[in-house]
């Protein structure tokens, strides 16, 4: 009965390897994390930082920056946006840091949805919108000097983002 069941045992651990399944059990303890000091994930961007407030970007600091990242990257966008996905900020080449202070440029500036560099804050013309703050850790430096998009950019980091983290704000306009 004993070498029957480990038998059954065995076949299944084999069957559970050859269709994909891990068999590790712990959660990848050191995924990178990213927050901020001003609001808390998927709740409401407070004024400041947007259309309606000063307009600055809100204070973001990185957690579990895996080893071998030599840059960080950037994107904010509305993906409720009605014409598609609304791009409010791009950012690269950002250096390994843990924090990125409210209204500071960490990095090179990438072109936004509205065709200017620099962060663009929420401003959605009806409703409540989410705005995804997705940071990459790489391992590389974006090379361009030329103006890059955030389409560009996921095409430059696709073969050397090492772990990605994401934090999503709301906002409605008053």
């Amino acid at each position: 009965m004993l070498k029957r069941s480990l038998t059954i045992l065995a076949s299944a651990v084999l069957l559970i390897g050859s269709i994909g399944i891990s068999t590790n059990t712990s959660a990848k303890e050191t995924s990178m994390k990213i927050t901020s000091s001003d609001f808390e994930n998927n709740d409401y961007i407070p004024k400041e930082f947007t259309s309606q407030g000063e307009d600055i970007n809100p204070s973001l600091l990185i957690a579990n920056i895996p080893d071998g990242a030599k840059s960080l990257a950037l994107i904010v966008d509305d993906p409720d946006a009605t014409i598609g996905a609304w791009v409010h900020w791009v950012v690269f080449n950002i250096p390994i840091i843990s924090r990125i202070d409210k209204n500071s440029a960490p990095g090179a500036q990438g072109i936004t949805s509205s065709g200017s560099r620099g962060y663009h804050g929420p401003c959605p013309p009806s409703g409540t919108h989410r705005y995804f703050f997705k940071i990459y850790a790489l391992d590389t430096t974006i090379d361009t000097e030329k103006a890059i998009d955030s389409k560009g950019l996921e095409s430059a980091m696709s073969n050397h983002i090492i772990d990605k983290a994401e934090l999503i704000g709301l906002y409605k306009r008053n």
